[in-house]
């Protein structure tokens, strides 16, 4: 079924919706989750909170890509839950990787209008990366996966990656901070 459609359902109030949205998101939600959590069960109670979520939201959002923003939906909910349940033994990547990122960032006060035009930035930032640049972003930051998968699966030294997401976040520095943001 067409995104389009299932997007009207939920603004039908329609809970064929969610069954939608679950046969056709669902692998892709637990996979997001699993990237974080680790955990199957986890994953599944997850994606669970994500239809209901998306339930919730939906009207008055009308999201310009459905699994997008189930994704950001799912991923928000499992850091959350990573969280909850390991606030003494942190997910090692996960919190590694969302402080290597703090740099590149204002701060959260520092932000006009919540972040919007922000998030628009990255996107465009991202978007001028060449393909291998932005995969291991994306890889890294979004999915949270430790630089030794990312090394292997692109067959490439662990080194390698660092590297190239150190001149990543380089370059994405210089952007924000040409664009205005004291960083």
């Amino acid at each position: 079924m067409e995104d389009l459609h299932i997007i009207e359902l939920y603004f039908a109030r329609d809970e064929e919706a969610i069954r939608h949205t679950a046969d056709k998101y669902g692998p892709y939600c637990t996979a997001v989750s699993m990237s974080i959590l680790h955990s199957e069960p986890d994953a599944e109670e997850c994606v669970n909170d994500t239809w209901l979520k998306t339930w919730n939201s939906i009207p008055p959002t009308r999201p310009n890509s459905l699994k997008l923003f189930l994704a950001r939906i799912t991923r928000n909910l499992s850091i959350n839950r990573h969280r909850a349940l390991h606030s003494e033994k942190r997910n090692k990547d996960l919190e590694v990787s969302l402080t290597e990122l703090e740099p590149c960032f204002p701060a959260p006060e520092d932000l006009p209008g919540g972040g919007g035009e922000l998030v628009e930035l990255l996107n465009e930032f991202l978007e001028k990366q060449n393909k291998m640049d932005r995969v291991v972003f994306v890889q890294r930051y979004w999915y949270s996966l430790s630089t030794a998968r990312i090394a292997e699966e692109h067959r490439m030294s662990e080194n390698a990656v660092w590297v190239r997401l150190h001149r990543t976040r380089e370059r994405l520095r210089a952007y924000l901070t040409e664009r205005g943001y004291k960083l």
